[in-house]
């Protein structure tokens, strides 16, 4: 693919909607080109405020785009190439704020680098230069580099493949309104997969991602901001662990672990893995204890399987297929082990993820039908009916 005329594309799409910038290093930090008309400033900026030096670091993680940034809420989007899987070249999109802030909030911001040769003159050029840069509402920051990721690499990410969505904080002015009802409802898909230990949650994650990232607080600390997101989040995380069945001293013990490690980052670099590797162990652990005790690897996997793939059309022959059984003795096994048919699994499995997407999201129920592969609406509200007790409709309107 032609890396230079995606870009260049892309920083004329940029450019559209706002005053961000494309940047382009070489594997040592030296700067290639930039379409910023204060290039030597912001180049400075970024290097010597350490984002360029921990955007180095951070391109030991192939295939992961990054956000790095100041005390003070300046932050740049970092994307790399790599060639026979050898670090090639680091592109760069900002600089933007990630909050509103003020003259006096950024020379506050300043003390933090105090042990760094910078001059009061050059400070007070960059702080008046800061004027002129956006505040990148924190969802759609995360879509300029996700988007840069796939004119660099052709592969396209959801918010949830990377670690970008928390590595700054929701900090936008009080003036931003966020629906607040599908937040809400964002959140209750998240709890509720890990209430039931559902290891396929990467589309709930997404979706929830690219709604909110984090606590609308305000405050002057950015990375203080990040910190209280990870907090509550991995609170309500641990009691909805608690209520899928772990115990309420193990869920606590870990919830405190994670705490501890957002309390003890000093980057914004150091606290972005922590909600995902958080939120993934809770769910990891909650399905192995809500395993059915006794079964055996190949029925185990052939309900893993099913549970992770309930928008597929899945037969008995193709988990057969799957553990080496023939049909015949998959489908007496998978009932003798379970206590129900294959079928009846499946369609327990399309059901459960149906009923958090009723509570979640705004699908009709024909495309809730068409993506969990029923023959038809009204066999899927027949089917919703037998199991849950109530029509799909009913159970959106009842909130569940």
């Amino acid at each position: 693919m032609d890396i230079e005329q995606n870009l260049a594309l892309f920083q004329e799409l940029l450019c559209c909607g706002s005053n961000i910038y494309t940047w382009r290093y070489d594997s040592d930090g030296n700067l290639l080109s930039s379409n910023c008309p204060d290039e030597s400033l912001f180049a400075k900026a970024f290097s010597l405020l350490g984002c360029l030096d921990r955007a180095l670091h951070l391109s030991q993680n192939p295939g992961q785009p990054q956000v790095v940034g100041t005390s003070f809420g300046l932050i740049w989007g970092v994307d790399y190439v790599y060639r026979e899987n050898t670090f090639h070249r680091m592109y760069v999109i900002g600089p933007a704020f990630s909050y509103n802030i003020s003259m006096q909030d950024m020379e506050n911001g300043f003390q933090h680098y105090a042990g760094q040769d910078i001059s009061l003159a050059w400070k007070h050029r960059l702080i008046g230069a800061c004027c002129r840069i956006p505040i990148a509402q924190n969802t759609l920051f995360i879509r300029y580099l996700l988007m840069l990721h796939y004119c660099l690499t052709g592969e396209k990410l959801n918010a949830s493949d990377t670690s970008v969505q928390q590595s700054f904080s929701d900090v936008a002015p009080p003036v931003e309104r966020r629906d607040r009802r599908h937040v809400w409802l964002a959140e209750r898909a998240l709890l509720d997969m890990v209430r039931r230990g559902d290891l396929n949650y990467k589309e709930a994650l997404n979706t929830s991602l690219l709604i909110s990232a984090g606590v609308p607080v305000m405050g002057r600390d950015p990375l203080r901001q990040a910190k209280t997101s990870v907090i509550v989040f991995t609170s309500l995380v641990c009691r909805a662990a608690i209520e899928g069945g772990l115990s309420p001293e193990n869920a606590y013990s870990l919830g405190d672990s994670y705490i501890q490690a957002a309390e003890n980052a000093r980057t914004y670099d150091e606290i972005n893995g922590i909600p995902l590797l958080m939120y993934d162990d809770f769910i990891h652990r909650v399905h192995k204890i809500r395993q059915v005790p006794g079964l055996s690897a190949p029925i185990a996997q052939c309900r893993d399987y099913i549970e992770m793939h309930p928008e597929e059309k899945i037969r008995a022959k193709d988990l057969a297929g799957l553990v080496g059984y023939t049909e015949y003795y998959l489908t007496h096994k998978f009932k003798e082990e379970t206590g129900i048919s294959v079928s009846d699994y499946v369609k327990k499995a399309k059901i459960d993820r149906a009923k958090i997407l009723l509570r979640s999201t705004d699908l009709s129920i024909q495309e809730l039908s068409d993506r969990f592969c029923f023959s038809s609406r009204n066999y899927f509200s027949r089917v919703f009916s037998e199991t849950v007790g109530c029509t799909p409709m009913e159970y959106r309107e009842h909130g569940g």
